[in-house]
């Protein structure tokens, strides 16, 4: 059986490996769908509240009002010397690399996977008119390539 859920969050990004107007920070309504696999083990499956009571809050910390970077963005180091100079925490969602909604959308696919929810597809919304949808077979095909890319042997050059 398929249950969806929908949240939303708010946050800045930028993709500095663009050259168009994407490589300004800028920000977006994410819209997130859900849809979690659950099996029938009684009257009710899965209660609608048991995902959101896990979801919700855990977007609101790590994603709402936040800005996802890059951490080879030099944007990022020089965010991280602001805030040792001043003291002020900015809620920082770091990425292995560029923020564009498809990395967006492993990682929040990952990470949901981690609460022990089983994802069929995961929709994000960017945009009034693009969305990404993403599904458990994109994430192990990314996962095997994120395996095989982070992992690479760099040959020295004689």
């Amino acid at each position: 059986m398929l249950i969806q859920k929908q949240y939303k969050f708010y946050a800045a990004h930028r993709n500095e490996t663009l050259q168009d107007k994407c490589s300004n920070l800028h920000g977006h309504r994410y819209g997130v769908r859900c849809v979690f696999e659950v099996e029938r083990d009684g009257e009710i499956s899965t209660l609608f509240g048991d995902f959101d009571s896990v979801i919700e809050p855990w977007l609101k910390e790590n994603y709402d009002h936040g800005m996802l970077i890059n951490m080879h963005d030099p944007l990022y180091e020089t965010l991280l010397g602001h805030m040792e100079r001043t003291g002020e925490r900015l809620r920082l969602n770091v990425f292995e690399g560029p923020t564009s909604v498809e990395n967006l959308c492993h990682k929040l696919f990952t990470e949901i996977t981690q609460f022990g929810f089983r994802l069929a597809r995961l929709e994000v919304q960017e945009t009034d008119t693009s969305v990404v949808v993403y599904t458990r077979e994109d994430w192990v095909a990314d996962n095997r390539y994120f395996h095989r890319t982070r992992n690479a042997v760099v040959e020295p050059v004689s």
